[in-house]
């Protein structure tokens, strides 16, 4: 399984989620997304994407930790993971470029566009990573 998981980049880049090494990914509310948090398992990659600006898959990313209680949550309801960057896009993969990418029509960001977590099938994996070069 592959995910897409969605920061602005002025509140968290791709550059900072670097220079930290890890990081927890919590403040998630949206009970949609917080299902597939609680679906992540380690090893398994996902897209970094930069929301409101830039709007481009720039990083590859791997859980490195299963759900867990968010703690930026009081009321102990929502789940975090652990991600840790793995490599850049060598050309960050635009909105645009990939909604007009056929083979991307029936992703789940298109669908789902509010979720800041989404699942990404294997073949939308493999385009977006033949589209990055």
């Amino acid at each position: 399984m592959h995910w897409l998981v969605k920061s602005e980049p002025s509140k968290y880049s791709w550059d900072m989620f670097v220079r930290d090494g890890s990081t927890t990914w919590d403040g998630v509310r949206n009970n949609q997304a917080a299902i597939y948090l609680r679906t992540m398992k380690i090893g398994e990659e996902l897209f970094f994407y930069h929301s409101n600006e830039g709007l481009a898959v720039v990083g590859i990313a791997r859980v490195v930790g299963e759900h867990f209680i968010d703690p930026s949550d009081a009321n102990g309801r929502f789940p975090a993971v652990t991600v840790a960057p793995v490599r850049a896009m060598k050309s960050p993969v635009t909105l645009a470029a990939m909604k007009g990418e056929p083979a991307l029509a029936g992703m789940a960001m298109f669908r789902q566009f509010r979720l800041s977590v989404l699942p990404v099938s294997d073949d939308e994996w493999q385009a977006i990573m033949s589209m990055a070069g």
